[in-house]
């Protein structure tokens, strides 16, 4: 699958993709590929370069600047790979995803763990979509599709960084009696396996702490070309500082109304257990022993 370096990011569809599930997976064994240490001249120079390509618009004006008020892109890069506990817990239909997960942030890489049994894990490793389980019962949901998708929404607005990704300004909006800034994020023909999502993206106007996150899922193995999922609304609750960066504590997710308010209250996602780290092994990203290839689209 092609990652758009979407940080390079992803998106949550994009982001990695799903599984197609008339594939069978194909045993694999352990590869050598690397993670590297990322040297201090080149998180500069990348920050330099985004920067500079965030200040010639609007939209990216208001990204940068939330990424400044949620601990500054250079410090995210420096501090390592993200370590993190996501749960996300449907309140009606639906599958929960409860999971650890270690991120590669330079490179868009991830290794995920399921929380009830850590022996079954899926992950990225930049070139191929992989899991271990116990059979094909073990992890009832798409781990090509997850692999990534809850680093996407934890990250926002570092993962913005990326290639591929447009952004636009929209009008202000009031929410919570408080004025947002709002931006719509769309990414490239080719980006990802789901080029065709988008983010609408609110910021505190004042603050430049991300308020809320809207978006749809269009990926093209539970979607035909030009259908997606009716559009969500994600309420972003709370906040803690890890290393001077800053995520939200918890989402709550609801239904769009067609006054683009929240309606339906339909997820809970609790994000904790939120750190950086310095000495990940090279190869942690690479499937391991056992392990099988689960392919794209």
């Amino acid at each position: 699958m092609k990652t758009w370096i979407f940080l390079a990011v992803l998106t949550s569809t994009i982001l990695v993709g799903c599984q197609d599930k008339n594939k069978k997976a194909q045993k694999i064994e352990p590869t050598e590929t690397a993670s590297t240490v990322v040297p201090d001249s080149w998180i500069k120079n990348r920050v330099e370069k985004t920067k500079t390509r965030l200040q010639q618009t609007d939209a990216g004006k208001v990204v940068w600047d939330a990424m400044e008020a949620h601990g500054g892109l250079e410090k995210y890069y420096s501090n390592g790979y993200l370590s993190f506990h996501f749960n996300y817990q449907p309140l009606g239909e639906g599958t929960p995803r409860n999971t650890y997960q270690i991120v590669d942030t330079w490179s868009n890489k991830a290794r995920q763990k399921e929380a009830k049994d850590t022996t079954l894990q899926y992950g990225w490793n930049g070139e191929t979509a992989w899991k271990l389980v116990k059979d094909s019962t073990s992890i009832p949901y798409d781990t090509r599709f997850w692999a990534l998708t809850p680093y996407y929404f934890s990250a926002i607005p570092f993962v913005l960084d990326g290639s591929g990704v447009n952004l636009a300004l929209l009008p202000q909006t009031t929410y919570k009696e408080r004025l947002n800034d709002v931006v719509k994020v769309t990414f490239a023909a080719g980006t990802g396996d789901a080029p065709d999502d988008y983010y609408i993206l609110y910021f505190d106007a004042a603050s430049h702490k991300l308020t809320v996150i809207r978006y749809i899922v269009s990926y093209p193995a539970y979607f035909p070309k030009g259908k997606h999922m009716p559009e969500k609304f994600m309420d972003v609750i709370g906040e803690q500082v890890v290393d001077g960066i800053t995520f939200p504590k918890s989402y709550k997710t609801y239904w769009l109304t067609a006054d683009n308010l929240p309606s339906e209250y339909i997820t809970a996602i609790e994000l904790s257990e939120v750190s950086f780290k310095k000495d990940v092994k090279k190869t942690y990203f690479d499937p391991p022993k056992g392990a099988v290839i689960v392919d794209g689209l």
